[in-house]
């Protein structure tokens, strides 16, 4: 089966560039809750969904929306991660050192991988690691497997990656001698 028959069978491609407004954005649905709240006249429900920013350049932002609608529930979190969004440093389109982050029950690991691994990490952490523009990179979930803390903690990991040029200029060393992009 070819690439394309299997991503239509499996519900298709994802990234959706269409909905953010911003050509250079794309957007990364990671999950969907339906939630009912009992009240005199039954049930009323309504939807949370987390969303996925980013420009697959190293910009990338994470958000919630919750409405009576999945539509306007996934807009919500498109405009909330849009008003978050971090610079992740890229070196070779991985990433320059290891990082280890818990958030709540979440814990995650991520480390720089060769070119050409490809980005080895499941779900919710490659939602973020994609829109990142991350193309290698080893991830591992092992805490919870709730999308939103695990979106956060991935969040949080790349929020506290530094490049070598960061470090050295706050060691007082010349950029142009240790790191040259």
């Amino acid at each position: 089966m070819a690439q394309n028959q299997r991503q239509q069978k499996r519900g298709g491609n994802r990234d959706q560039q269409s909905r953010t407004g911003d050509p250079d954005l794309k957007d990364r649905l990671v999950g969907i809750n339906r939630v009912a709240k009992t009240t005199k006249g039954g049930r009323t429900f309504s939807f949370s969904a987390i969303v996925v920013v980013g420009d697959e350049k190293g910009k990338v932002g994470h958000g919630l929306g919750k409405s009576r609608e999945v539509a306007t529930a996934i807009q919500k979190g498109i405009e909330d991660g849009k008003k978050d969004m971090i610079n992740v440093p890229l070196v070779n389109g991985t990433i320059p050192h290891s990082q280890e982050m818990k958030y709540a029950g979440a814990h995650v690991l991520i480390r720089p991988a060769s070119p050409g691994t490809g980005v080895i990490a499941g779900g919710a952490m490659r939602a973020v690691l994609e829109s990142a523009g991350i193309k290698d990179v080893l991830a591992k979930s092992l805490g919870s497997s709730n999308p939103h803390n695990v979106v956060k903690a991935t969040f949080n990991a790349l929020k506290e990656l530094r490049s070598a040029s960061d470090i050295a200029q706050l060691r007082g060393i010349p950029v142009t001698k240790v790191f040259n992009g």
